[in-house]
């Protein structure tokens, strides 16, 4: 790939200062950029878009310049090199595709408001402010804004507010940091503020339709994060404040802004009196994540974003690691294991998936390769399988260096690995280079061959691919004493089997024990019969590791998904949250085998009536005192299982509950009220309910309620309901533009919805485009569409629909890799559904 200019080489920043004017009611601005620097030619370029340039000086002169939208820079010549002084009048308009400076609305008592908040990340400081918007040009930023501001209104930013004079408030100079992390935010908000140990200032801010408590469970978190950081990194938080603010209308889930961290409202605020373990789960992460950030990323930046991995995996290495230093009793792990690292196996098992470090030039490609799954997940299981490697006392004394050298400044992934290596003693780089900079993982054959164990690697691939024959430094993790740390080899003997195994106490022979390293093991029959003879005694992480791994290798044809179901069979009486989360996943891809209100889907659903019944007799529909977590975040698994197989005494009694809270459904138990409503839409619906319901929708505040209830009504069976939701997509005041892309995946995944859900991305893809075409997870609607399709007729559509626009920048990887995943699906389902059928029956009959 050719490397764009750096505006960088051509001039490096300082000192900005910034004044902005902005008017809410005509929804634009004025402003004017002062920037000191060093030229060092004689043009300097600076980024812009979507701004209108009156004038610009250069020493106090007036200086001649041109400026273009398409390639979002501002020109200006004959500059002096040396020390410049350059200042740039400007106008602008506010957004309503949640970036630059955009308003976020929400109404209280009917009545419409807004809150105008900041999203500068990756490339939209440009849109605010003209500046030099790349992440090496770090300099130091004053900021002084006026607004129509209105009694009572509050306005915050990354530094305390030094002085108001005149209606514009001036804000303390901040550190040195890179133009996508400034921010600031106006409106009527509440607040609450606690403080560190250390005399942080910590705040979070929401707008008052919430319940002044529902601020309360993150100013906690937060609090208790940047102490447990302080501690961990050994090194100090550098600002006086740490804002957390929950915008109303918010494109990702949070963002880590230095000293005022936005989210989404569901990413900080709940209610703790009726919060689900997940929420609080949820809230408690993504604060960490952001406050992890503010050393990884913030203090020290990666140089470019094809580094960005450097940010992003680490800080949701750190959200676990915090989450269980604070709440040890959320097993925040246990989610690390059913979350993070099967996205991770499924997404990087499809050929054409990026690698976690990739190379990029163009704005469009720089958003594309925020993908969750490799970037954040893949590259947190990378690092954590570093930490396990190093063990947590080198980790932390290597990070302590890091941020010691390259404080305020920037870093490349080697300067990490540098500062590792120096520690440990391992050349961490060396290892860490075949996992980061080639895609995809390794499948490890693990075979008894004339009495000798012989281990192997191949890389694994879901679906259609070109084997490039890659190996990896793979950390193998083994139970067994005597198996080597690494395995760099394509192949490996570890001698005489009977005698390692009698060696090791006659135990099942296990490798990645712990399922921490990023790769999968196929046992031959012998080793495979050891552990399945053995199951019982083995830790609940073997148990789900089996099925991740099974289910994998039935994906890609090697077994057939009918071997999961004796497994699932013996495993579904299980108490462990971790077994059971990945027994859910493993049935939701037996349904797929299956034709909707088919005889045989009635086969699969009376198999697993039978597996389920006990659990949910042991549990009942709502929490005992006392009760582990396991069993609390159980119950909605197993009940959600029976929900599906309709037995009827269930969905009596789940009905009994609603009408126990029909006139305030709200107070439903929080782990269940989700699958309450469900039941209730689609088995006892009538027009009044799915009426109020979407109304209570449009008017709460509460978003793990809402996110409830839009996961009832697009269940509805009625076609006049799915129609209404559909028209609902397009009017921001009834679902924001956040929330379309949840709304679009929950109606596409109910079957009597597919049909007409799919007809209207199709008909409505380029309002999708103009309304929400920049936003770095747009192309999610690709991957949410063949995530459900798994059919010959969809796989064809998607394909007429979605190759045209294949030269998109941003989609062109994803439409590349998501028709491979739907083809995959598609063979999976035309090989294995005969036998897959059989094994139902036949567990049935038993």
């Amino acid at each position: 790939m050719p490397q764009t200019q750096r505006l960088f080489d051509l001039f490096h920043p300082e000192h900005y200062d910034i004044y902005l004017d902005i008017n809410r009611a005509t929804k634009t601005f004025t402003g004017k950029s002062t920037v000191k620097g060093t030229a060092l030619g004689d043009t300097v370029k600076l980024n812009q878009k979507y701004l209108t340039i009156n004038e610009v000086k250069v020493n106090n002169r007036t200086a001649a310049f041109n400026y273009s939208d398409k390639t979002e820079d501002l020109t200006i010549s004959d500059v002096p090199a040396g020390e410049v002084v350059i200042e740039v009048a400007f106008t602008g308009k506010l957004t309503d595709t949640m970036m630059g400076i955009y308003p976020s609305y929400y109404q209280i008592n009917g009545e419409k408001k807004q809150l105008i908040g900041t999203q500068f990340e990756t490339t939209f400081a440009r849109q605010a402010f003209p500046c030099l918007d790349e992440p090496a040009a770090k300099a130091t930023f004053s900021l002084a804004i006026k607004y129509d501001e209105q009694p009572g209104e509050t306005i915050i930013a990354n530094q305390p507010e030094e002085k108001c004079v005149a209606g514009v408030h001036y804000f303390q100079e901040t550190v040195r940091m890179s133009t996508y992390l400034v921010a600031f935010a106006f409106g009527d908000m509440q607040k609450k503020l606690t403080s560190t140990k250390s005399g942080v200032e910590i705040g979070v801010f929401a707008t008052k339709a919430h319940k002044a408590e529902e601020l309360d469970f993150a100013l906690d978190i937060a609090k208790r994060a940047i102490e447990f950081f302080e501690e961990y990194y050994e090194t100090p938080y550098p600002l006086a404040h740490s804002y957390q603010l929950a915008l109303p209308d918010f494109s990702a889930g949070a963002m880590e802004n230095w000293g005022l961290v936005t989210y989404r409202e569901s990413c900080l605020l709940l209610d703790p009196q009726n919060s689900s373990i997940p929420t609080k789960q949820l809230v408690a992460a993504v604060v960490c994540h952001e406050l992890a950030h503010q050393w990884f990323g913030d203090l020290v930046t990666m140089a470019w974003w094809d580094d960005l991995w450097l940010n992003e995996s680490f800080a949701n290495m750190m959200e676990y690691v915090a989450v269980d230093a604070l709440e040890p009793e959320f097993k925040i792990w246990e989610s690390f294991q059913t979350s993070d690292i099967p996205a991770a196996l499924q997404r990087d098992a499809t050929d054409g998936v990026q690698s976690v470090h990739v190379m990029v030039n163009d704005p469009a490609e720089i958003d594309a390769i925020f993908d969750s799954a490799i970037v954040y997940a893949k590259g947190a299981r990378l690092l954590v399988m570093v930490r396990a490697l190093l063990g947590d006392e080198k980790l932390r004394a290597g990070l302590k260096a890091y941020f010691a050298e390259h404080r305020y400044a920037n870093a490349k992934g080697q300067d990490l690995w540098n500062a590792l290596s120096a520690v440990s003693g391992f050349n961490v780089g060396e290892i860490m280079n075949s996992w980061l900079e080639q895609p995809g993982y390794p499948l490890v054959n693990a075979n008894v061959v004339n009495g000798n164990l012989y281990l192997s690697q191949r890389q694994f691939f879901i679906g259609e691919h070109e084997d490039k024959q890659r190996l990896w430094q793979i950390p193998l993790s083994c139970n067994y004493q005597t198996v080597p740390e690494l395995m760099r080899d394509e192949m490996i003997n570890l001698g005489d089997y009977r005698k390692l195994k009698q060696a090791n106490g006659n135990r099942p022979f296990i490798l990645n024990f712990g399922n921490n390293s990023h790769f999968i093991v196929q046992y031959d029959q012998t080793l495979m019969d050891d552990i399945l003879d053995n199951l019982d005694e083995l830790d609940t992480v073997t148990h789900l590791q089996i099925l991740q791994d099974m289910s994998l290798l039935a994906k890609c044809g090697e077994l057939s998904y009918a071997q999961l179901i004796p497994l699932v069979v013996k495993l579904s009486g299980s108490t462990s949250q971790l077994v059971q989360a990945k027994l859910l996943n493993v049935i939701g891809i037996l349904k797929s085998f299956f034709t909707p209100e088919s005889a045989e889907e009635k086969d699969l659903q009376a198999l697993l009536a039978k597996l389920y019944l006990p659990q949910t007799e042991r549990l009942g529909l709502i929490a005992r005192a006392n009760e582990s977590n396991d069993d609390t975040l159980v119950r909605p698994y197993v009940w959600s299982i029976v929900y599906y197989a309709e037995d009827q005494k269930c969905l009596a009694a789940m009905h009994e509950l609603y009408l126990k809270h029909a006139a305030q459904p709200y107070n439903l138990p929080a782990d269940m009220r989700y699958l309450i409503l469900r039941n209730e839409i689609k088995n006892y619906n009538q027009s009044q309910l799915f009426a109020e319901l979407f109304d209570v929708y449009v008017k709460h505040a509460d978003p793990a309620y809402k996110d409830d209830l839009r996961l009832a009504l697009t269940v509805s069976r009625q076609n006049e309901q799915l129609d209404e939701i559909l028209q609902a997509l397009k009017n921001g005041e009834i679902i924001k533009p956040q929330d379309v892309r949840s709304w679009y995946y929950s109606l596409l995944a109910n079957p009597l919805a597919e049909e007409r859900t799919w007809k209207w991305l199709r008909t409505e893809w380029k309002w999708l485009e103009k309304t929400l075409g920049g936003d770095m997870e747009f192309n999610g609607f690709i991957q949410v569409t063949a995530h459900v399709f798994n059919s010959e007729k969809r796989l064809q559509e998607f394909k007429e629909f979605f190759q045209p626009l294949i030269n998109t920048k941003g989609l062109d990887r994803e439409i590349i890799m998501d028709t491979k995943v739907i083809a995959g699906k598609v063979e999976m389902i035309t090989t294995q559904k005969t036998a897959v059928v059989a094994a139902v029956q036949a567990a049935l009959a038993e």
